[in-house]
């Protein structure tokens, strides 16, 4: 069984996350312009009228900014738990009643040939989640915009082929930038977002090193890099005894375009 993904964005900018199975597709959230997920679907030859979904994580408008159209131009469900939707219709505007699914946290759902996991995460919006999929037996987990993984999560999140996880700032960067003192310690709170440390810390305690797939996500565009971001990454999976370059496939996503598309077979 084949199972492709492609992070068509990832970032500040907008972020969209394309998953395809056998008998499914679907992107998590959608927060680009129409016009511009469009376009990034043709640049990977992906057609967005085959979608059958698309999974909200929060309402963030970097989430979610296009799911209003997308939604009502290709007829496509929208899956988002139920606070979430009240407070982003008046964001995406109208969804024809047949298209607007409320699931709910820790209960798992089924999109065709896909089981997905909600589970909730932590950050500043009314009830964020991060997304466990399945299919046969592979396992993708998804964590952005999230200042804290307990133990709880990480012990959801292990034994996944594949690990989307934010690795949104270095903490030098961040704290010695121009960012006002509320906006970083906004980002450094709980309910702001993981650094590379906190990234290296969830990937050493949930790696098996069995030629996983790591993408890390959400880079911050002043407080980082995807230079120092890999290396730190890199070097703290070194330090606790990961065979990097032969068994983790480390990656980086692109806040401005697509990572390719990657394959479990």
């Amino acid at each position: 069984m084949t199972i492709r993904f492609c992070s068509l964005s990832s970032g500040s900018d907008g972020n969209c996350q394309y998953i395809e199975t056998k008998n499914t597709k679907l992107i998590i959230d959608a927060g680009l312009s129409g016009k511009r997920i469009e376009a990034l679907f043709k640049e990977v030859d992906l057609n967005i009228r085959d979608l059958d979904g698309i999974l909200i994580t929060h309402e963030h408008i970097d989430h979610i900014k296009g799911v209003g159209i997308l939604s009502r131009r290709y007829d496509i469900p929208v899956y988002a738990n139920e606070k979430t939707w009240i407070t982003m219709e008046p964001i995406i505007k109208e969804v024809k009643s047949h298209n607007i699914k409320v699931i709910k946290n820790n209960k798992n759902i089924e999109v065709k040939d896909v089981l997905i996991h909600p589970f909730n995460i932590s950050h500043d919006a009314v009830d964020p989640v991060g997304y466990i999929l399945f299919n046969e037996m592979k396992k993708l987990s998804f964590i952005t915009d999230t200042g804290l993984i307990n133990e709880g999560i990480k012990e959801k999140i292990k034994n996944s082929h594949i690990f989307f996880l934010e690795s949104n700032h270095d903490i030098r960067m961040l704290k010695e930038g121009s960012y006002p003192w509320p906006l970083k310690q906004r980002i450094l709170s709980p309910l702001g977002h993981l650094s590379n440390d906190d990234a290296t810390e969830v990937l050493a305690d949930v790696l098996k090193g069995e030629n996983e797939i790591v993408l890390l996500a959400h880079l911050s565009e002043d407080n980082n890099t995807p230079q120092i971001a890999y290396n730190t990454v890199r070097n703290g999976l070194l330090r606790e005894g990961f065979d990097v370059d032969n068994d983790i496939r480390l990656l980086m996503t692109n806040r401005h375009g697509n990572s390719g598309i990657y394959t479990l077979d």
